[in-house]
């Protein structure tokens, strides 16, 4: 195709380079099109809150995710390091009346309390992560496929013990299913708790990013390390806070996942790393560093969930599924390389 230019508002626009910048979601409004044409029945306000709620979780997911992509980072922990927060916080979010408590004699706890181990265990493992990156200078997928490993390792002792072995920790108490499941209502809409949770994150992290010296120096370290660290940017210590920050965020998340599904077991975020990384591609933030905003995640997390949530409610075969998710990510990439080697 021959380049075609323009000039809009006196600069220079090319037909060829926006198309290649905006395919992905080309071929992704292509699949929800097909989807709504096979089954209209899709296009209801029941399926798009229920897809809402659904992608609430991974959102908050995916903003930790994020937050390691843009300082050239990766973590292969993530979903690990859920399941192994989500088995801990179960076992001590159950019900004084289920019979197959993993503490009987364990009183009901508040909320707060399972919440703030969890976060402060999570906390720990991901400044361990960020250590082996930031000062023993571990190549990051190595670092994180080694915690992944040593996670997973540790959830399966904790979740496989007597006397019950290895069965998932159910009996979890209403007071954290009814923040995951209910919905308040405004008016003739029902909004699920679990959107607006997301929602107050989603906030959170764009102050972060956008509105603070942390933030600013995210953005530094992803876009040129040495740079920063010539500006006066303390690369280790932003680097290791922003794996423990995201490390903090799986655990907040993993509470919302015990009391949305209602059980947990050690495969418990089994995968949430692909999604988390995929969403984030696919929602521009940069492989390379130092590119990526949280609107961008979120619309990621969203057109995942949709495409999801679309092709099992036309009845199409989980293993198809993989086959598309793999290419809209393999595309998102290659795209993502085109854009810096043009940088460059």
């Amino acid at each position: 195709m021959e380049k075609i230019k323009k000039t809009l508002g006196g600069e220079e626009f090319s037909l060829k380079s926006f198309l290649m910048e905006k395919i992905i979601y080309l071929v992704l409004l292509v699949l929800i099109i097909v989807v709504i044409c096979i089954e209209p029945r899709f296009l209801s306000i029941i399926n798009f809150r229920n897809i809402l709620a659904q992608s609430s979780t991974r959102i908050i997911i995916a903003l930790a995710a994020g937050m390691v992509l843009m300082i050239r980072g990766c973590d292969l922990s993530t979903g690990r390091m859920i399941g192994l927060a989500a088995v801990i916080s179960a076992s001590m979010l159950q019900s004084a009346s289920y019979a197959y408590r993993m503490y009987p004699n364990l009183a009901e706890l508040p909320i707060i309390v399972p919440l703030l181990v969890v976060v402060a265990i999570c906390a720990v493992l991901g400044t361990i992560s960020g250590i082996c990156v930031a000062v023993l200078k571990v190549p990051p997928i190595i670092a994180t496929l080694a915690m992944q490993l040593v996670l997973y390792g540790a959830s399966s002792i904790y979740f496989d013990r007597e006397p019950y072995g290895a069965q998932p920790i159910g009996g979890i108490t209403n007071r954290i299913t009814d923040i995951c499941i209910k919905s308040i209502k405004l008016g003739p809409i029902q909004i699920p708790y679990l959107i607006i949770i997301a929602a107050i994150v989603i906030i959170a992290m764009w102050i972060l990013w956008n509105k603070t010296k942390f933030g600013k120096y995210m953005y530094a370290i992803g876009g040129n390390p040495e740079a920063a660290q010539v500006s006066g940017v303390n690369v280790v210590k932003i680097q290791i806070s922003i794996y423990a920050l995201a490390a903090i965020l799986y655990a907040f998340a993993a509470v919302l996942e015990v009391g949305r599904i209602g059980s947990a077991s050690n495969t418990t975020g089994n995968g949430y790393e692909m999604d988390a990384i995929a969403s984030c591609v696919v929602g521009g933030v940069s492989m390379s560093g130092g590119i990526g905003t949280v609107g961008g995640i979120v619309i990621g997390v969203l057109i995942f969930t949709v495409i999801n949530y679309g092709l099992s409610f036309v009845g199409v075969n989980m293993y198809w599924q993989f086959i598309v998710k793999g290419l809209i990510i393999l595309l998102a990439v290659v795209i993502d390389m085109r854009k810096y080697a043009k940088r460059k």
